[in-house]
């Protein structure tokens, strides 16, 4: 028998505005993420300023609007005065996060640069491990004041006359993490964090900050350190950062498929805390998130930063995504979306060859990778309000989060254009799914103007160089508006599905 799930959608019911920030990305100075992946000189597509065309146009498919960079852990250690002036002046650097040899062939300049013809607005983060106050508030003007001083003249020698305006600023990166260069407690972080803070607003007042929230829901300090550093920072902050990766373990795959519901779970946790921070101190303000890195990823397989050999460009965690994991990619978009209420800023870590959405090869070809569609498909087509969408019917019992619905689903609704999409995954692995959503209010007399779907018959299916278009969303079949108005579709067992929906007339 197959699963079933049913739920109302009426505009008149929404959760919050799509913030276009949810559809961020990020590139970090790790592996071949920007070398050989953005940036490659010799490459025949390559630009005069040495960024691969084929990888640009590919980004430029994906729909990303943001991009978080330096780092990630490369941040803690990184002077950025290395990545600017001549390039052949720049040092050779030993990061010590992912023991590699950093060229600084590319910089806050070329990335700045690059991100601008892209139409990307850039996410910048400052060292707070080995570094703090003083390079923080200089790289603000280095990168934001029009010029007459010392550091904004700097980058006018540089050859960049008109300030490049960064509005957002990642206040260091995991600090609550012993992996991290220049680790801190909570207070010693929040101290630090909300005086470089102070410090960069007194540069440009109109920039917005992220505080570190931890690096992930399984530290034994998590709660009590996004509390600690909110005492210390609310005054000074806009966002709170969380991160959290995604693998199948010990071929728990039902599990895996329900990774969105131990997401969901740690966004209510951090908001729950954020409000207490606010009650407690009477304030007005209402702290929002940063979900700056989240992917799958294959983390047991990584044999840990302080085990690799120091190299130049090494190929780092390129893991090779299959169909189940752009399902999950999908719910965990889902999930950002039914979360936009509080939820502004998301960062899919990360963009090129490290655990991304875009594969390259030096001198070669790039492609997509199973989990580029839903990502894609979702900053393409769910825009607007989120709409709610209490879904009732089968269920599946897994081992790490318990109960969870078969069919994982957010539906938006484009006020302008009136479209409504219909993100949905089943969870099932073999049964099929039936769902049926009733059209309630102004979504009376729509019809359905396409369904995809990403599914094979076999959900470990991958692309790669040699079969890019091994796996690619199909039309679905069957999806209708019934005479009673309702949204009936077929959802294949781990299946992604976008069904967009207009106005019949």
């Amino acid at each position: 028998m197959p699963h079933t799930a049913r739920f109302t959608v009426d505009p008149e019911f929404t959760i919050g505005e799509v913030d276009p920030r949810l559809y961020g990305t990020f590139v970090e100075h790790m592996g071949r993420c920007v070398y050989t992946g953005i940036h490659e000189p010799d490459h025949p597509s390559a630009d005069a300023a040495g960024f691969r065309t084929d990888v640009a146009d590919l980004v430029r498919e994906l729909g990303t609007g943001l991009v978080r960079y330096p780092g990630g852990n490369f941040v803690s250690g990184y002077h950025w005065e290395d990545g600017v002036g001549p390039a052949a002046e720049r040092p050779r650097r030993l990061d010590l996060a992912w023991r590699s040899i950093e060229t600084n062939q590319v910089g806050t300049n070329e990335f700045l640069t690059w991100a601008k013809q892209l139409g990307l607005d850039p996410m910048m983060a400052v060292n707070l491990g080995t570094r703090g106050i003083d390079a923080a508030r200089a790289l603000v003007e280095y990168c934001n004041q029009p010029g007459g001083t010392a550091w904004s003249d700097l980058r006018i020698k540089h050859g960049f006359a008109e300030p490049h305006d960064v509005k957002l600023w990642c206040l260091g990166n995991e600090m609550d993490g012993p992996w991290q260069t220049g680790h801190k407690t909570a207070t010693e972080y929040g101290r630090l964090a909300a005086e470089t803070g102070k410090a960069m607003r007194q540069v440009d007042p109109s920039i917005e900050l992220v505080a570190c929230g931890s690096s992930n829901a399984a530290m034994a300090t998590f709660g009590s350190w996004e509390r600690e550093v909110l005492e210390q920072t609310y005054d000074e902050v806009d966002y709170l950062s969380l991160h959290a990766y995604y693998e199948e373990f010990d071929g728990d795959r039902a599990s895996f498929l329900a990774s969105g519901a131990h997401m969901d779970q740690y966004i209510r946790d951090v908001v729950a805390t954020a409000d207490h921070v606010r009650a407690s101190r009477r304030a007005k303000k209402h702290i929002r998130l940063s979900f700056d890195e989240w992917n799958v990823w294959y983390a047991a397989r990584f044999v840990g930063e302080r085990n690799l050999e120091t190299a130049e460009t090494p190929r780092l965690i390129e893991d090779t995504y299959s169909v189940t994991d752009a399902v999950v990619v999908g719910s965990l978009l889902i999930t950002l979306l039914r979360n936009a209420d509080r939820v502004a800023i998301a960062c899919l870590a990360q963009l090129v060859n490290v655990i991304a959405p875009i594969r390259s090869e030096p001198g070669g070809a790039s492609w997509r990778q199973t989990t580029f569609h839903p990502f894609a498909q979702a900053a393409r087509f769910a825009t607007g309000k989120v709409l709610r969408t209490d879904v009732t019917g089968s269920r599946i019992e897994t081992p790490r989060h318990g109960d969870v619905s078969a069919l994982d689903t957010v539906v938006t609704y484009d006020e302008e254009s009136g479209a409504v999409t219909v993100l949905a995954v089943n969870r099932g692995q073999e049964q099929s799914l039936s769902m049926r959503a009733e059209l309630r209010g102004s979504l009376s007399g729509y019809r359905v103007l396409e369904h995809l779907v990403l599914a094979d018959q076999d959900p470990d299916a991958v692309n790669t160089e040699a079969e890019p278009d091994r796996v690619t969303p199909r039309a679905g079949g069957g999806a209708q508006v019934t005479a009673d108005g309702a949204l009936e579709a077929e959802l294949a067992p781990v299946s992604w599905n976008v069904i967009r929906l207009v106005p019949a007339v």
